[in-house]
């Protein structure tokens, strides 16, 4: 699914036109864009959890030439699956 799928789904769920529901989703998206960016986490009960992990410095290789490279630490945003939605997908 993509975002556009999206839009219509939520528009169609909610009774909303799509405009609305496009507003509605990039503001949720924006929200949790910005908490993550602030370094906090976004914890939706039931469907999961997004959080920024610090990833360190570490070594890597090359792939072509083999040779070690180093890669620099950084920021990464993850998720977490919550029990309500991990349910719902094993079933």
């Amino acid at each position: 699914m993509n975002k556009a799928e999206l839009v219509t789904a939520v528009a169609a769920r909610a009774g909303l036109s799509k405009k609305d529901s496009e507003k509605a989703i990039n503001a949720a998206f924006d929200a949790i864009t910005e908490t993550l960016a602030a370094g906090e986490k976004v914890q939706l009960v039931g469907f999961g959890a997004f959080e920024v992990k610090e990833r360190g410095a570490h070594i890597g290789r090359n792939p072509q030439t083999k040779e070690p490279i180093e890669i620099p630490a950084s920021r990464v945003a993850s998720f977490k699956v919550g029990k309500a939605l991990k349910d719902a997908i094993t079933r």
